[in-house]
């Protein structure tokens, strides 16, 4: 972020927490700053700036989803219902919400995220909801990995990512089929607890929000299953609790990977992309997981192309 955007957007923060503009005792927080956003915090009120990217319009349909009665206890609804603009960048106010401790996994909620899913998946589908942006953020990945420069852990990405669908490199419709509202980059970082639901989980960040195959947002958990990162018992407490919740992105019950192994495909690729464009900004070796995940690559490139030709629709 630019350095004359974070103050602004810090000033944006202390406001919304403080309207009247009284005097506070609170310390700021930067509680993120990434390429495609920027978060500060200031006592119970967060403020976020989005990419520069962002369209104000399909934001703001997103934001009227997270506010609408029929998600609440789902979505963390907005203290906005429209973003502000900064700088030429939308910023969006939400409540602090205390976020997954990723310090002790064995307490991570699968149940609860799976759960939250499932009642996000059964929701109608607003008029007007731009498309779930899954696999534009997968796309994104492998322009960020190619702007990284040549990587020898690159090829296997590049070939697995060529054996996907279009529709799953965000080069073609999604499949025909029912559409369900989903999150579009579900992952442990999207839960927090806030007070005023009695410290139930809720799921956050809604950028990615929109109709869409409801499988993607269950191919995180899925990929790092099939990659050996997330142990079975997760995985299984994980589609258990989605499937009791009635979740339509698998079948009740039987085989679920039809449905899961585009995307989990997907995930896995958008994952190593990231991981060795990361590495080599660092300059650094890819690390155990980060190499799990090239591998896991060069495993699903090594697919017969019968096998692929039969998961490319």
């Amino acid at each position: 972020m630019t350095a004359d955007v974070l103050p602004a957007l810090t000033a944006q923060a202390r406001g919304a927490a403080h309207p009247a503009g009284a005097a506070c005792a609170h310390d700021d927080a930067v509680l993120a700053d990434r390429r495609d956003g920027t978060v500060v915090r200031h006592g119970d009120t967060v403020a976020k700036a989005h990419d520069p990217g962002t369209d104000h319009r399909e934001l703001s349909r997103r934001l009227a989803v997270a506010a609408h009665p029929a998600l609440s206890g789902v979505l963390l609804p907005p203290l906005r219902p429209a973003p502000v603009d900064l700088h030429g960048r939308p910023v969006t106010f939400w409540p602090y919400g205390t976020p997954v401790d990723p310090e002790t996994p064995e307490a991570a909620p699968w149940e609860a995220a799976a759960a939250l899913l499932a009642r996000l998946h059964r929701a109608p589908v607003p008029d007007g909801l731009p498309a779930m942006r899954g696999p534009v953020k997968a796309a994104r990945a492998i322009a960020r990995l190619g702007a990284a420069g040549p990587h020898p852990a690159a090829a296997p990405v590049l070939r697995a990512w060529a054996g996907l669908p279009p529709w799953a490199r965000a080069e073609a419709p999604m499949p025909d089929g029912p559409r369900a509202l989903c999150h579009g980059d579900l992952h442990l970082g999207q839960l927090v607890r806030h007070p005023e639901t009695t410290g139930r989980w809720l799921l956050i960040d809604v950028d990615d929000l929109g109709h869409g195959v409801p499988a993607w947002d269950l191919a995180r958990p899925a990929a790092w299953y099939a990659c050996g990162l997330l142990p079975p018992e997760a995985w299984h407490r994980f589609l258990s609790a989605y499937r009791q919740a009635d979740g339509p992105a698998v079948p009740a019950d039987g085989d679920p990977w039809p449905a899961l192994d585009v995307p989990a495909r997907a995930l896995t690729v958008q994952t190593a992309a990231l991981a060795i464009a990361k590495s080599a900004a660092a300059q650094r070796p890819l690390d155990e997981v980060e190499l799990a995940v090239v591998d896991a690559c060069d495993r699903m490139a090594a697919l017969p192309p019968e096998l692929t030709r039969a998961h490319a629709k």
